[in-house]
């Protein structure tokens, strides 16, 4: 797990909720319990939980029922990156090798398929009927996001709504269900609840935007995958778009998000020019506009430990370097 200082409020609860994933672990069958210890201690930043922790604390939730709900939302999330990575072929994730590297397609889809079934399990644990369903829902949107970017539009005719429908059906879903399922375990009136929703949607956006712009722009050992995966993939996302309008007829570009060119040398090229290009600042820009509205969201709240540490989380989101 990644240090981030705005967590420092919730630290115990957060090594409270490593102990209750863990939980998980306690499968009869030996290769599965290898797999999710190796999952589980690739990392993360921890960010879900501890908004959904954070959230919980404006008012006085139920510990046990907070830490239940804040691993649910992680392990929902470790399941998503399971199947992810199966979908993307991808090899590498956080500079650890993928499960679906080392396992066949099938053993993949079961084990991402178990920790979906335990996060639900724990969303269960919190009693609360809202929360279920809040649950529930959130995975309803990350699979349609899933099916709608494997059958959506081709990247020419991708728009920017697209785009950010994209990504709040695979990102900020989750963050914003964390924020408003911690109001709601806490008791929160229902304007409050909606403004931690709306922060969490946004900041959810803007963490998306900026793992996106690292995709050009950070460092691959930092990353732990390399530069340019998503074009690789043939996948456009918000620094591609802007670079298209200004440059719609680069014929290298094309030839990448369309896999004609698979030359490494090539497609570094294409990726510096994209990031020393005026659409990296221009998405940038998005990114801070959206942490921006993030931080609005709580000004509903009041000044309490939870509202100054997700101030602060709003800013290392649009700060960080990988």
């Amino acid at each position: 797990m990644i240090a981030i200082p705005a967590f420092a409020t919730v630290s115990e609860d957060l090594e409270r909720v490593e102990l209750k994933m863990r939980e998980a672990l306690s499968s009869n069958n030996e290769y599965l319990a290898q797999v999710l210890v190796y999952l589980l201690q690739s990392g993360g930043k921890r960010l879900r939980p501890a908004l959904a922790l954070l959230s919980a604390r404006f008012r006085t939730a139920e510990t046990t029922k907070a830490v239940a709900l804040a691993a649910a939302v992680e392990l929902l999330h470790t399941a998503t990156l399971v199947h992810d990575d199966l979908i993307d072929n991808s090899l590498l994730r956080r500079g650890n090798v993928t499960l679906n590297a080392r396992w066949n397609s099938g053993a993949t889809v079961l084990a991402g398929d178990y920790m979906f079934a335990w996060a639900a399990s724990l969303a269960a644990e919190t009693e609360n009927v809202r929360v279920i369903s809040i649950f529930a829902q959130t995975l309803v949107t990350i699979c349609r996001g899933e099916l709608n970017q494997l059958f959506g539009p081709t990247w020419q005719d991708q728009t920017k709504d697209d785009y950010y429908a994209r990504i709040y059906n695979k990102t900020a879903s989750l963050f914003a269900s964390a924020t408003e399922a911690g109001a709601v375990l806490c008791g929160l009136p229902e304007p409050q609840v909606q403004s931690l929703r709306a922060y969490g949607k946004n900041l959810g956006m803007a963490f998306q935007i900026v793992d996106d712009l690292l995709d050009f722009v950070g460092d691959a050992r930092e990353l732990g995958k390399p530069v340019g995966s998503d074009l690789r993939q043939g996948i456009v996302t918000l620094p591609t778009m802007h670079y298209l309008r200004r440059y719609p007829d680069d014929t290298a570009l094309a030839r990448v998000l369309t896999r004609q060119e698979t030359e490494e040398a090539a497609i570094v090229e294409v990726v510096s020019r994209i990031a020393g290009s005026d659409a990296t600042s221009l998405a940038f820009e998005e990114a801070r506009s959206l942490a921006r509205d993030a931080k609005e969201a709580l000004m509903v709240l009041p000044d309490h430990a939870s509202r100054r540490a997700m101030l602060e989380l709003a800013d290392y989101v649009v700060e960080r370097r990988m």
